[in-house]
């Protein structure tokens, strides 16, 4: 059972939560405060769930602790500045990345921010891919630990730098997606070199799929194809995005309705869905039983699908292994792959740009705006894709 407990909103105690696999609790402790001289503290005024955070929800992801604060997708008022701050001041309204970047190693002077070298001191990271990777908050200690933005206030450590001053006239609805989906699905484009003219065929309808396609057409892709399971949400997108096309794969074969389309198949193939599409009984044994802790199936159905010297993006989380991985396919096809966690800074420009002139707007994949004390609620309405939920919004006023 689910306990939610809500006293009065004080500067001393904030609200913020921890979970273990689908238990969400909401709970009290101290207000953060300035820790390090470049640190700021966010009083939040809008969070999101990510469906990155259903991986910590669902029990996939290693590295939790109790007591553990999570988001990574927040904006807010700053309500204390450290002495070392320059860029901004106390009542400053800014989005957070949700990656943390130093913007003084090797990785981010190549503007690689999320492979940042000095803000994850994780041990496990470096064991588990060869090299450090950036930090990120409230995604467990795997990433550094950092508590997320699912609360009353957070702490924003090298805030110079990971912080975007929000123009006045924009509404949170609209910037918050800076934070990260609106760069991911962008830099899903990227990664696949989407470009003029392009037929790009995207896996996973959720919010990053949502945003792949905006960024896709905005890009001057010529067709956009969307698949998924969920028919609300495939019809949600068309109904905000009429010159997308569809395919339901519990209706239709992929590759047969890719190809009526495509006869030689897409020009690029974007992985949008992550671990959540699991439909084949044999990976779901070998995820149960530990063999496994992602599966390769979708990857695999990108190879398959895109055409001969095709491109594919990879912007679906995958921590660790996967088995059947169809290398062979891969490369008798000339296919090239790109993967990895988004440069949100890079890309802020670009697209704040964007969205103050009204090339872009993300706020249409909002469907739910709760308190966070009803964080509980949020994430089991996400996670079973009830109640026409596409991108739960979580107000802390």
């Amino acid at each position: 059972m689910i306990y939610l407990q809500r006293a009065q909103l004080c500067l001393i105690e904030d609200f913020q939560f921890f979970f273990m696999q689908k238990d969400m609790r909401v709970f009290e402790r101290p207000k953060c405060s300035v820790t390090d001289p470049a640190d700021v503290v966010l009083k939040v005024t809008t969070t999101f769930i990510c469906g990155s955070d259903l991986h910590m929800y669902c029990g996939y992801m290693p590295g939790m602790k109790s007591g553990d604060v999570v988001g990574h997708e927040f904006m807010g008022i700053i309500d204390e500045v450290g002495p070392g701050v320059k860029n901004f001041k106390k009542g400053d309204r800014v989005v957070a990345s949700a990656l943390i970047a130093c913007f003084n190693c090797w990785a981010c002077k190549e503007q690689s921010f999320s492979l940042c070298e000095t803000t994850n001191p994780s041990k496990e990271t470096s064991v588990a891919c060869g090299d450090r990777t950036g930090g990120i908050y409230g995604y467990c200690h795997l990433t550094g630990g950092y508590d997320g933005g699912q609360a009353e206030y957070v702490r924003v450590p090298m805030a110079d730098n990971n912080l975007l001053l929000v123009p006045d006239g924009l509404k949170d609805e609209q910037v918050i997606f800076l934070s990260d989906i609106l760069p991911t699905g962008w830099h899903a484009n990227e990664l696949a070199r989407v470009g003029e003219g392009d037929n790009v065929a995207i896996w996973g309808c959720g919010p990053v799929g949502m945003m792949a396609a905006t960024s896709a057409f905005n890009r001057g892709a010529n067709r956009v194809v969307v698949i998924d399971s969920q028919q609300y949400r495939l019809d949600f997108l068309k109904s905000n995005l009429p010159k997308v096309e569809t395919i339901n794969r519990n209706d239709k074969k992929v590759y047969s309705a890719l190809r009526d389309l495509f006869p030689h198949g897409p020009d690029v193939a974007i992985e949008a869905a992550g671990f959540h599409y699991v439909p084949n009984p044999l990976h779901k044994v070998e995820v149960a039983v530990g063999m496994e802790t992602y599966t390769s199936e979708i990857i695999n159905e990108l190879i398959y699908c895109v055409r001969k010297g095709g491109r594919i993006g990879i912007v679906g989380d995958y921590i660790t292994y996967c088995n059947h991985f169809n290398l062979g396919a891969f490369m008798e096809k000339g296919l090239t792959m790109a993967a990895g966690q988004v440069y949100i800074h890079k890309y802020w420009p670009t697209l704040l740009s964007k969205i103050e002139s009204g090339e872009i707007d993300p706020s249409f994949v909002i469907t739910h705006t709760l308190p966070l004390g009803e964080a509980p609620k949020g994430y089991q309405i996400f996670d079973d894709k009830v109640e026409g939920c596409v991108k739960v919004e979580q107000s802390t006023h």
